[in-house]
């Protein structure tokens, strides 16, 4: 089967732009690939300073990924930090990545424009973590989401380094990128994102899901005009969720008019909790469970690391470190 590699950071209450663009992807392929999903927590560092909700963070993240489905006997699941392996690769892509190719990435350039204050050298340096994170395993794809395909880029650019300094080692992964969902929208019109304050939780409470769908952002049509359903963000996110014959429905309205954005959004509200309550109650009953989580977690860096310790060891031989 095709490996595939995807990490996800635990950096808050996954929303539906997490679930539509990479957890559900995960889990809808278990059969078809062999996976490894890992949390990322070294790369939260970059922005989470307290070191007990890191943890719980961590924790709660795998927690949804059990409670929507992922199966531990089919998807390699761990934390990053379990494996030091990855930032002893990327060290040493670190020694040999240029300069210039970190400071072309966009997470640079973007916090550069921004003005960030103090910048970190681990914002500065993460696409060379998140190379060794993939080429670590060697896998033949990595699903990401358009505004992530630079990284892959990256890894293969350093891939293609260390080949050419040290024979072939590394095959170069390709970014599998879903066209239908490469941007999730949020409440406000941009990006769906936890830094705009614009998302609609995965597991928030019956309240918090209908503030945040109620909120989402429509034009000022009047109720019995037709409406635009290409230009609407409120059925777009429906059509993620409903079958084709909910979809035409709701377009027909739409085009007939008498229909306004507040039925459509009580219509999406209704679909969300048709389609996630049953992950929400399935949630509750694993966060009951926090052993068997754990027990989930370590297996998997036990399975992750016979594959990471054998791409290192090569690795450090090549390069001469053994």
């Amino acid at each position: 089967m095709p490996r595939i590699l995807s990490g996800i950071q635990p950096s808050g209450q996954p929303h539906l732009g997490n679930f539509l663009g990479a957890m559900q992807r995960h889990v809808k392929n278990q059969d078809q690939n062999e996976s490894f999903i890992f949390l990322a927590n070294y790369h939260a560092l970059t922005t989470i300073r307290d070191s007990q909700k890191l943890r719980d963070l961590t924790r709660e993240l795998a927690i949804d990924y059990l409670a929507i489905g992922l199966d531990p006997n089919k998807i390699t699941l761990f934390r990053q930090s379990d494996l030091p392996e990855h930032t002893e690769l990327a060290w040493i892509f670190s020694c040999l990545t240029s300069l210039g190719l970190l400071e072309r990435c966009h997470a640079w350039k973007d916090a550069m424009a921004k003005g960030k204050k103090d910048p970190s050298v681990g914002l500065f340096t993460y696409p060379v973590l998140m190379a060794a994170d993939i080429l670590i395993y060697k896998p033949n794809f990595v699903p990401v989401g358009k505004d992530q395909k630079q990284h892959v880029e990256v890894a293969r650019d350093i891939a293609e380094r260390f080949n050419y300094l040290y024979k072939e080692t590394f095959p170069l992964p390709e970014p599998d990128i879903t066209v239908e969902i490469e941007t999730i929208i949020g409440t406000d019109g941009e990006k769906m994102s936890k830094s705009y304050n614009n998302t609609i939780s995965l597991f928030g409470s019956d309240e918090q899901l209908e503030k945040e769908v109620l909120s989402i952002k429509t034009d000022s049509t009047p109720l019995e005009d037709s409406k635009n359903p290409k230009t609407c963000n409120v059925f777009k996110l429906y059509s993620y969720f409903a079958n084709d014959d909910e979809i035409s429905d709701l377009r027909d309205k739409y085009l007939t008019g008498g229909f306004g954005y507040g039925d459509a959004k009580k219509l999406l509200l209704k679909k969300l909790h048709t389609v996630l309550d049953p992950y929400r109650e399935k949630r509750v009953e694993i966060a009951g469970k926090l052993d068997y989580v754990e027990e989930v977690l370590l297996d998997g860096a036990r399975r992750a690391r016979k594959v990471a310790r054998k791409t290192l060891d090569e690795v450090r031989v090549k390069v001469g470190l053994q």
